[in-house]
C-alpha cells in the first residue's frame, strides 16, 4: 500500500519501507493494522471501538493500548510530515494525506518565439525541488517540532474537588487520549473522608495528567486573576491505587519539612532601584508525592529564565529531592539549557510554550534513598540520562504566581511563586 511517494506500507512484513532509500521500519501487528484501516479510509474518523477491534482481532484489550499504539505510530510517521495522524477528542482518529500539488507555470511567450519544451521542463522539476526543500526545513524545524509537542495537550473540561473540606473546581490540562480524566482520579488521593482542615475557604486549581501521573496546584486564597502565593499546595499522584492523604497530618508534616529544609529557595528583596542589563524570571514551589503506607516525598523544585532577548535566553533548574524523615539524604539534580518561547493555544486557553534545549546535567548521587523515594530517584536517573529536549507550559501568570505543566518525573502541574532579579 502505498502510502506517500515515498513511503510504502507492507502489510504482509508488517514495514513501512522507504521507497527512496530503501529505508525500513518495524511495525506490530496491531500498528500494522490500525495504519492500513486508516489508510484505506483516509480522511474519514474511525472509532477508537473499530481499531481495538482491527488491531486485537478476537481480543479484550485497554483502551490505552489504542493510545500507546497510536503514540507509538505518530514517531514511527516522523519522517513523513504528510502522513498526519490526527486525534477527534471522543470520536476517534483520522489519517490525513497531504498531497502537494504543483501549480502549472506558464510563462509569457517572447513575441519572437515560445520557450521550449525543455525550458519549461527544467522550470518544473525546479519547483518541485524547491517546494521539497521548504517542505524538508519546516520539517526540520524547532518550530514544527513544538508545535507537534504542544498537539498532545488538551484542555475542554475542569474537575471538581473536595479539598481540606472546601469544594471547588480545577481546570483540567491532559495529554494525549487520557480517557481516565474524571475527578475520582485525583479525589481518591485526597482521601474526602478525612479531608477536613481549617487552611482556607476558597481555592483555585489547576489539574493535570499524562496517563500516569494525576497532579493538582492549588492556590489557597485564589480570587480572579489573582493569587498571594501563600501557602501553595502541589500533590502528585504516581500510582493508581488511592494514596488517601490525611490533610490534618499532611499540613502539618509540610509545614516541619518545609522549615527544616530548604534547598532552592532564593530570597528575593523588594525592587531596590537596580535595573541591570538582564533580568532573571525565578520560580519556586514544593511538590508532594503521597503514596499510601510510604514516607511522604518532597521535591523543592525551582527554575529561572534569563532573557537575552524577546523570547529566547537561559534557563537553569535545580530540584532536591527528599522525604519526612530525612532518611533520604538529599536527591539533587540541576540542569542548564537555552530556552525559546512561544505563544500558544491549548484548547480556548493560552499558554506560553517554553522549548528548552539542554546543555548540562547534573544528578547528586544520595548516600541513602528510603523505599518511599526510590522510585522518584529512579525516575530523575533516568531523566538525567536521556532528556536532552524539554518543553514547559506556562498557563496561568498574575504579579506573584504562575501555574506551570513541567516535565519532572513525568508532567506536573504545579504552582509556583514568581519574582524577578535584575543583574
Amino acid at each position: 500500500m502505498k502510502l506517500t511517494p515515498d513511503a510504502v506500507l507492507d502489510q504482509q512484513a508488517k514495514l513501512l519501507r522507504d521507497s527512496n532509500s530503501g529505508e525500513e521500519i518495524s511495525l506490530t501487528f496491531a500498528e500494522t493494522k490500525v495504519l492500513a484501516c486508516l489508510a484505506e479510509s483516509e480522511g474519514e474518523i474511525i472509532s477508537k471501538e473499530d481499531l481495538l477491534q482491527v488491531g486485537w482481532p478476537e481480543r479484550v484489550v485497554a483502551a490505552t493500548s489504542l493510545t500507546q499504539c497510536i503514540s507509538t505510530l505518530r514517531k514511527k510517521l516522523e519522517p513523513y510530515p504528510q502522513l498526519q495522524l490526527k486525534t477527534l477528542p471522543r470520536r476517534g482518529y483520522q489519517l490525513h494525506i497531504e498531497r502537494p500539488v504543483v501549480a502549472p507555470v506558464e510563462p509569457e511567450k517572447a513575441p519572437e518565439e515560445a520557450k521550449s519544451p525543455r525550458t519549461n521542463t527544467m522550470l518544473g522539476s525546479f519547483m518541485v525541488v524547491l517546494l521539497s526543500v521548504i517542505i524538508f526545513v519546516w520539517y526540520m524545524s524547532d518550530y514544527h517540532h513544538m508545535l507537534q509537542e504542544r498537539l498532545q495537550w488538551q484542555s475542554d473540561s475542569k474537575v471538581t474537588l473536595n479539598v481540606g473540606g472546601i469544594r471547588g473546581d480545577a481546570k483540567l490540562f491532559y495529554r494525549g487520549d487520557n480517557i481516565n480524566v474524571e475527578a475520582n482520579m485525583w479525589q481518591k488521593h485526597l482521601a474526602p473522608e478525612h479531608n477536613h482542615a481549617d487552611l482556607f475557604r476558597r481555592f483555585g486549581a489547576f489539574a493535570s495528567s499524562d496517563g500516569n501521573n494525576y497532579s493538582i496546584g492549588i492556590c489557597p486564597d485564589y480570587v480572579e486573576g489573582y493569587c498571594s502565593g501563600k501557602k501553595l499546595l502541589n500533590i502528585a499522584a504516581t500510582e493508581h491505587k488511592p494514596a488517601g492523604l490525611n490533610f490534618d497530618k499532611f499540613l502539618t508534616t509540610r509545614k516541619v519539612m518545609e522549615d527544616r529544609i530548604k534547598y532552592n529557595r532564593m530570597p528575593m528583596l523588594p525592587n531596590d532601584g537596580y535595573h541591570g542589563e538582564v533580568l532573571e524570571h525565578y520560580y519556586h514551589t514544593n511538590i508532594y508525592f503521597p503514596v499510601a503506607d510510604q514516607l511522604l516525598v518532597r521535591a523543592d523544585f525551582s527554575m529561572s529564565f534569563v532573557y537575552e532577548a524577546e523570547n529566547r535566553g537561559v534557563f537553569f533548574s535545580s530540584t532536591c529531592l527528599t522525604d519526612e524523615t530525612c532518611e533520604t539524604t538529599p536527591v539533587k539534580y540541576k540542569m542548564t539549557g537555552r530556552f525559546e518561547q512561544y505563544e500558544q493555544h491549548i484548547g480556548d486557553e493560552v499558554v506560553e510554550v517554553f522549548h528548552v534545549t539542554l546543555t548540562s546535567k547534573e544528578l547528586t548521587e544520595p548516600e541513602t534513598v528510603s523505599p518511599a523515594a526510590l522510585n522518584f530517584y529512579r525516575k530523575l536517573r533516568k531523566q538525567s540520562i536521556f532528556d536532552e529536549e524539554l518543553y514547559f507550559y506556562r498557563v496561568y501568570q498574575d504579579d506573584d504566581t504562575a501555574v506551570w505543566l513541567v516535565p519532572l518525573m513525568g508532567d506536573l502541574s504545579v504552582w509556583m511563586t514568581r519574582s524577578k532579579l535584575a543583574m
